[in-house]
């Protein structure tokens, strides 16, 4: 009997040592990933946590290549748009999983003035600057590195832009950190340091689709936590007036299908051919406030954005239009991916009744935006 009980203690300590031995851990590895036309090298990072979430990153333009999350069946599928390989983000990408900077979204005619000095910026947008112009944060080799965190995986992001670049003035040091935790989340952390008086607003510019592109995003439920958003002139630069969301289109409150109200007329929706607004979110007393959501009902998914920015861009793909075959040869038609970005208001450096965008010597820029996934 004695000879049982310590075999039979002795399997359960083996079994209990195999266990601990098999328990996922999180994980990052890298590989190549090409050669940009100036001889530079591009590595595709991989970050994966325990529950086997796991997202692709690359140093050119801190592009989010792949985002593998599940369903409500535990089934991980790649939820964001791109390309399989390097060639297709250097030869046509709309912005794919990039981050955004100097300045996301538009200023208007290019050009702003701070402390007496007006500064001409790239046009890239028609007669407006977009993104921080023709060669902004999402067309650089940013330098990569892992950071150790606790509960999860993260890589971190480093650029320096020049003085003058693109036409901003003054030298900025900017880092981001990607980190992918353990409860599923994915955060995303800026700062940024300057030499000289420059205007920021960086975000990141990932397309998503709940489905996997089985569909469209038009039946996605979308929740924005903002009363009222910025309408635009026909070239998209905003007005200045920030309009209730109440009884419009836009109203996003309660959360409704994308598709509900995208096809109705009025004036906002046909001069972005759909949804391509800022929402000015509700404030709280947090210092991550709830921004939206995106519920997918087939799988089941749930996209939770939390974020310490005043604001989001909601854009619903409505420039896609056919001419991009992406990963896996699928076609990327109107409305097959959809952009939540969190960043101040455009044209602020246009108009100074929007929040504060400057920022100086001896300070340092700093703000922090949260996705988390789950499924219901």
């Amino acid at each position: 009997m004695k000879n049982r009980n310590t075999l039979f203690l002795a399997l359960i300590i083996l079994g209990f040592a195999c266990a601990q031995q098999e328990a996922p851990k999180a994980s990052l590895t890298s590989a190549p990933f090409g050669i940009l036309p100036n001889g530079d090298s591009v590595t595709l990072f991989t970050l994966t946590n325990v529950n086997g979430l796991s997202m692709d990153v690359m140093t050119y333009g801190g592009i989010v290549t792949a985002l593998r999350v599940p369903d409500r069946d535990g089934k991980l599928e790649d939820v964001v748009l791109g390309y399989d390989n390097l060639d297709g983000y250097l030869e046509s990408s709309p912005y794919f999983g990039a981050l955004i900077g100097r300045y996301g979204n538009r200023i208007a005619d290019g050009r702003f003035t701070l402390d007496s000095v007006e500064y001409t910026l790239v046009q890239n947008n028609g007669k407006n600057h977009l993104h921080g112009g023709t060669v902004g944060f999402d067309k650089v080799n940013w330098t990569a590195a892992p950071v150790e965190v606790e509960g999860g995986v993260a890589l971190g992001l480093s650029y320096v832009s020049a003085d003058g670049e693109e036409g901003y003035p003054g030298t900025l040091t900017t880092q981001v950190i990607y980190t992918l935790s353990n409860e599923d989340e994915w955060k995303v952390s800026y700062e940024a340091t300057t030499d000289q008086r420059t205007v920021v607003n960086l975000t990141q510019h990932t397309y998503f689709n709940l489905t996997s592109m089985k569909e469209d995003i038009l039946n996605h439920e979308l929740v924005l936590n903002a009363p009222s958003f910025l309408p635009v002139d026909s070239t998209l630069i905003p007005t200045g007036e920030l309009r209730p969301v109440a009884d419009t289109p836009f109203d996003f409150t309660s959360g409704k299908p994308i598709g509900r109200d995208i096809m109705k007329e009025n004036t906002q929706l046909t001069y972005g051919l759909g949804f391509d607004h800022c929402w000015v979110l509700e404030k709280s007393d947090k210092k991550l406030n709830f921004a939206a959501s995106v519920y997918e009902p087939v799988s089941g998914r749930l996209m939770e954005i939390f974020t310490e920015e005043p604001a989001i861009q909601f854009y619903s793909g409505n420039f896609l239009d056919g001419s991009i075959t992406g990963k896996n040869s699928k076609v990327y038609n109107q409305r097959n991916g959809l952009c939540l970005e969190t960043q101040h208001y455009p044209d602020s450096p246009n108009q100074p009744q929007f929040p504060n965008v400057v920022l100086s010597p001896g300070e340092t820029y700093r703000t922090s935006t949260v996705m988390k996934f789950s499924t219901k």
